[in-house]
């Protein structure tokens, strides 16, 4: 889907089956979902050659979960682009991250991260007494960090959107007219609602930003076109000088 996978096992020195099914998964998911490849079943329902009924359980699973957030969000979530076409990378990443924390979970594995293009899950911890440290991308220097935070109690997922790298690519209610943010970070315990909301405050601005912190229990980080920054105070209080290499978000 456009993106890199990498997973962290501290301390383990060899993963065996475990790695092989989480990379297997992600290889279904590209199959599946990914706009990026003719073949995948979403490109061939994109262009007409597949009817949306007649796609598979798990297409049609992902697509409805996507309505659910369209209705939750009031609409800055959507999985529909402005040409029509059904885009369900804004879910489907994290979804795909879930089903790979499963299988380390399953094998036994304490310490984990998973990274999907910024979007990260962790468990236990980075090292003997650390938890998690990550870092966030500066949208204005994609090499340089804005800053590190870590995941510490239930906030294990962490998730970033915008459009810093990709340029204005996520669409406000039908639109691709700037909005004001370029960039947000959502920080929760479950990936598929950082994720989502990541992108439905981008895409919704300043009274998205507000209605969401109040009403799901996630913290967040936005950065303005201007450059200014606006922190809820759970992420603020979670700011840390890394004593670790952070992974990045």
């Amino acid at each position: 889907m456009g993106t890199a996978v990498s997973v962290e096992l501290p301390g383990v020195d060899s993963a065996g089956r475990a790695l092989e099914r989480v990379e297997e998964i992600f290889a279904e998911a590209d199959h599946r979902f990914s706009l990026y490849r003719a073949d995948s079943e979403l490109s061939r329902v994109a262009s007409g050659s597949l009817a949306l009924m007649a796609s598979s359980p798990e297409l049609r699973r992902s697509y409805a979960e996507a309505l659910l957030w369209r209705n939750e969000t009031g609409g800055a979530f959507t999985p529909h682009r402005p040409d029509g076409i059904i885009d369900l990378n804004g879910i489907v990443k994290a979804e795909t991250i879930e089903r790979a924390a499963s299988v380390l979970d399953d094998a036994g594995f304490v310490d984990w991260s998973i990274n999907a293009g910024g979007d990260i899950l962790c468990r236990g911890s980075q090292s003997p007494g650390q938890p998690w440290t990550l870092g966030i991308a500066d949208p204005a220097d994609r090499l340089a960090l804005l800053c590190s935070v870590t995941l510490v109690g239930d906030r294990r997922a962490i998730a970033t959107s915008g459009s810093a790298e990709r340029g204005d690519h996520i669409w406000r209610k039908g639109s691709l007219e700037p909005t004001e943010f370029v960039q947000a970070t959502v920080v929760a315990s479950s990936i598929v609602t950082a994720d989502v909301l990541a992108t439905a405050i981008v895409s919704g601005g300043g009274t998205s930003l507000d209605q969401f912190t109040a009403r799901w229990s996630i913290d967040a980080l936005t950065v303005d076109r201007a450059g200014n920054l606006r922190a809820t105070p759970g992420f603020r209080s979670a700011l840390a000088t890394p004593r670790v290499s952070p992974l990045l978000a």
